[in-house]
This record gives structure tokens, C-alpha cells and sequence, in this order.
């Protein structure tokens, strides 16, 4: 990572108790089966406590619960805590702050365009190739940082970051703190269409709503999220949203949600507080994922999913009855193999007979 601190430093801000050398250098965080004489790693589990003695790390953040084998205090060094994971966030908190860039200067650089009517606080920054239309707003302390594209009406509220190549249509609303990552689009017309009455082909269904994303929402690279056809698609607070992932129109995401990589929303799908999508889970048209259910990778959901539950498999189904039906066909599968050799042999007694 290229940016440098001591065990001592890190220890002192994750409130560790420091087994070992204070003074070691550390320049960046790596796994243990990779790490270096400069590097922190990190051992969560029995598992990685056994290799610690063959790891070139200089240190490790240790879960208190663990015994780690083979450690020299006088040459490397544990930073014992609590849970492991979460000292591990706060670890790469340090090295990111430590490592990111100055934050552009407030202004629009030479090259953005912005309809006069348009409304950039003082503190925010417009970058190269941004083009912001009328009547659109940027708050306090955000950043558009190139090529980002704001139309007519929309809104960017405070501290947000929009990335390279991002897209607000008209009239869509991003709220605070939120992160959007290269290639978000905000707002296309949702995918509606009608077979024409005289078969000539099909009628577009115009979408009159717009999209409006609360506050202290990550969306990932290349994520779209179309715009409602009555009334707004809605993005709830603190939900995180991977990349490649279609929202279709008029859906409602609650707050604090999880839709991982390529999942896909129909239209006028709801998904309530705080449940988890797995990748490429689909849910189909106007169906509801109840509250902190969870959903399986690669799930077809083509029901309404009660608050709570686990399902997976396609059809998805609860996960307890995914997993017995999944257990029955491998017994059936070995059974019928059985049966095939059972065959097998009959017959070849049978030519035997004389």
C-alpha cells in the first residue's frame, strides 16, 4: 500500500493489547499465506493460527478466543482483540485514510458544463467533462469527479462521491453521504412495452416517475436503476448495492438492504428492511422479499418471500426443504445407478443361460 506505520500506532488505535515488538514497520495489510516483513495480516480462526509459524507476516490482529502457536515476541508481534474481523475493518479504515487522495478543490473545472440555472454549492467540485443541466443541484461537499452526467431537475445531496461515467436522468434524487460507482445509470425508462393491436409490433410504455435514493447508499459499477413508471423507484438508506445489478421500475428497496453482484429486480418488486440478496438472485415482477430474509445465490424467486426466511435454488424455495430436496435426488441419482447395475448383471446372467 505504500504507506507506513508501526504496530504500536496500529495497536493503539484498534485499543489491541500488543504482544510482541512495538516498533515494527508495517506498510500494508495482506493474507497470511502472502504476507511480507512489512505486512499485517489478519487470523480469525484455528486454521490461519496454524500457519502463523510458516507466514512471513510481521504481525497479526489475533481474536483474544485463539491460541496461535509458534509466536516469538521478540520478533514479531499480536495485536490481540476482540474480534478479529471487525478490528480488520477498522485497519483498513487506517490504510485508506492514510492512502487516499487529497479531495479535489471546490469549483468547476474549465472543461464541465453547467447550465447557469443550475445550483453548485461552494464547497462541492465539478470535475472534467461533467455536464450539469438546468435546474439540477449539487450540495456541500460533494464531488462529481469526471464525466458525470446530471439532467434537467436532479439533485445531489451532501458528501456524495459520484465516480467516473455516472448518469442521473432527469428529475432523480441522490440523497447524502451516498457512493455511486463508475457507470452507474439513475433513471432509464423502466422495460415496459405492449403488443400493438394490429400486430405490427409493440407500444412503449412511457414511465412518469422518477428515482429517488435516501442517504448513505453505496451503488456499484455499472448498477442501473430505472425510474418508476406512476411514481418513484426507491433506493432505502444505508442499503449497499454491488455491481451489475438491475433495479427495475417502481421498485421499492428498503433500508439497510444487501443486493449483491447481477441480482435482478423486476418491476414493482419490494423488498423490505434489511434483507440480503445473494449474486445473481432474480425476483420476479411484483413480489415482496420480506424483512432480513436472505436469498440465495442464484435463486429464482417466483413467490412472495415471508420476513425472516432463507431460500435458494429455482424455483427458490426455503432453504431447509432446497436442501432436502437437493440430498433426495443425490440418493435418488446413486440409488438409480444401482438399479443399473442390477440390470447389467441380470442381463448378462440371463445370456448365460443355456
Amino acid at each position: 500500500m505504500g504507506v507506513e506505520t508501526t504496530t504500536r500506532t496500529i495497536a493503539d488505535a484498534l485499543g489491541a493489547e500488543l504482544l510482541g515488538r512495538a516498533d515494527l514497520p508495517i506498510d500494508g495489510v495482506a493474507p497470511i499465506e502472502r504476507a511480507g516483513p512489512r505486512s499485517l495480516t489478519f487470523i480469525r480462526a484455528d486454521e490461519y493460527a496454524r500457519l502463523w509459524p510458516s507466514s512471513g507476516a510481521a504481525a497479526a490482529i489475533v481474536s483474544r478466543s485463539l491460541r496461535v502457536p509458534g509466536h516469538d515476541p521478540a520478533e514479531r508481534t499480536l495485536l490481540l482483540v476482540e474480534d478479529a474481523d471487525i478490528a480488520l475493518i477498522s485497519t483498513l479504515e487506517l490504510f485508506a485514510a492514510r492512502a487516499a487522495p487529497p479531495p479535489p478543490s471546490p469549483g468547476v473545472h474549465p472543461t464541465a458544463v453547467v447550465d447557469p440555472s443550475a445550483s453548485i454549492a461552494p464547497s462541492a467540485s465539478v470535475g472534467p467533462g461533467c455536464v450539469v443541466e438546468a435546474g439540477a443541484s449539487v450540495g456541500e461537499g460533494s464531488t462529481l469527479v469526471a464525466r458525470v452526467f446530471l439532467g434537467r431537475g436532479a439533485s445531489v445531496g451532501r458528501r456524495c462521491t459520484l465516480h467516473p461515467g455516472v448518469t442521473v436522468y432527469h428529475d432523480c434524487r441522490i440523497g447524502d453521504a451516498c457512493t455511486l460507482h463508475a457507470g452507474v445509470v439513475i433513471g432509464a425508462d423502466g422495460f415496459g412495452y405492449r403488443p400493438a393491436p394490429d400486430g405490427s409490433g409493440f407500444i412503449k410504455i412511457p414511465h412518469l416517475g422518477a428515482v429517488t435514493v435516501e442517504s448513505a447508499v453505496e451503488i456499484g459499477a455499472n448498477t442501473t436503476i430505472d425510474r418508476g413508471k406512476l411514481d418513484d423507484t426507491i433506493i432505502g438508506a444505508g442499503t449497499k448495492i454491488d455491481n451489475l445489478v438491475q433495479v427495475g421500475h417502481s421498485c421499492r428497496v428498503g433500508r439497510c438492504c444487501i443486493l449483491c453482484g447481477q441480482v435482478g429486480l423486476a418491476g414493482s418488486v419490494v423488498v423490505e428492511d434489511g434483507a440480503m440478496l445473494g449474486g445473481q438472485a432474480g425476483v420476479g415482477d411484483n413480489l415482496r422479499v420480506g424483512a432480513r430474509a436472505k436469498v440465495g445465490a442464484q435463486s429464482g424467486v417466483m413467490d412472495d418471500i415471508p420476513a425472516g426466511e432463507s431460500v435458494f435454488a429455482t424455483p427458490a424455495l426455503n432453504a431447509h426443504d432446497a436442501m432436502k430436496n437437493i440430498a433426495l435426488l443425490r440418493r435418488l441419482a446413486g440409488r438409480l445407478d444401482e438399479i443399473k447395475a442390477r440390470i447389467k448383471a441380470l442381463e448378462s446372467e440371463r445370456a448365460n443361460l443355456p
